[in-house]
C-alpha cells in the first residue's frame, strides 16, 4: 500500500468453527467498532482441511484463497478461544497452511492484533500467549496493547450472538485504533486512525 493511498485493510478469522462461537462474536463487534480510514474482512476457516505436508505445494483452494485474502490485507486480526492451555486445533491448523511450504509463509511482515474470549475467569490469556510465541517464527509484528481478554464470555454475548458489554467494546475499539496507527507507521502511510 502507498502513502496516498491511506486506508487499512484488515483481515480478520477466529479461531472456532461453531456457529454460535463468543469469538466469531467479538469479531463481528469488530466491524461495527472500526477507525473511518478502515474496513474488515472476515474469513471462516471453515473447510480448510488438516495440513498434509504432501500437498503444500499445490493446496486445497480453500486454502489458497485463504493465503490469497492474508498477502491482500494490510493487517491481521485474531479472535481466538483458548483449548488445553493453549490454541485450538483449528486455528494452529490454519496458521500451518498459511505460512507452509518453507519461504512461502503468507503472514511475513503482516501487522497483527489478537482478542480472546472465553467462558472462563482468563479470557483466553494462555492461547494469545502462545500465539505471540508463533508470531516470532511467522515474521509478524503484534500489537502489545491493549489486551483483549474477554471473560465470562456466555454473560456478555446475547441470545442473537451480539458482544453487548460497553468495557468489552470499547477495548476493542482502542485495539482497532492501535492496530490500525501501528499499520500506518510501518507502511509510510500518510494519515492515521484519530483523523
Amino acid at each position: 500500500m502507498s502513502a496516498s493511498n491511506s486506508n487499512v485493510s484488515i483481515l480478520g478469522f477466529a479461531g472456532s468453527l461453531r456457529k454460535g462461537s463468543y469469538n466469531k462474536a467479538i469479531l463481528r463487534s469488530a466491524t461495527e467498532l472500526l477507525p473511518k480510514n478502515s474496513t474488515l474482512e472476515i474469513f471462516d476457516l471453515e473447510g480448510i482441511p488438516p495440513f498434509n505436508q504432501d500437498l503444500e505445494n499445490n493446496p486445497p483452494d480453500r486454502v489458497k484463497e485463504f493465503k490469497s485474502k492474508i498477502r491482500a490485507a494490510d493487517a491481521i486480526l485474531i479472535a481466538t478461544p483458548e483449548a488445553n492451555y493453549s490454541i485450538p486445533g483449528v486455528l494452529g491448523n490454519a496458521i500451518d497452511w498459511a505460512s507452509r511450504p518453507y519461504g512461502d509463509n503468507s503472514f511475513e511482515g503482516k501487522p497483527v492484533a489478537i482478542m480472546s474470549a472465553s467462558i472462563g475467569m482468563l479470557g483466553g490469556a494462555r492461547a494469545q500467549y502462545h500465539l505471540r510465541q508463533s508470531f516470532v517464527f511467522l515474521d509478524m509484528h503484534p500489537l502489545n496493547r491493549p489486551e483483549v481478554f474477554v471473560t465470562f464470555a456466555n454473560q456478555k454475548v446475547d441470545d442473537n450472538g451480539k458482544f453487548i458489554d460497553e468495557p468489552g467494546r470499547k477495548l476493542i475499539k482502542e485495539l482497532l485504533e492501535a492496530l490500525v496507527n501501528m499499520t500506518i507507521k510501518m507502511k509510510g502511510m500518510s494519515s492515521s486512525a484519530s483523523d
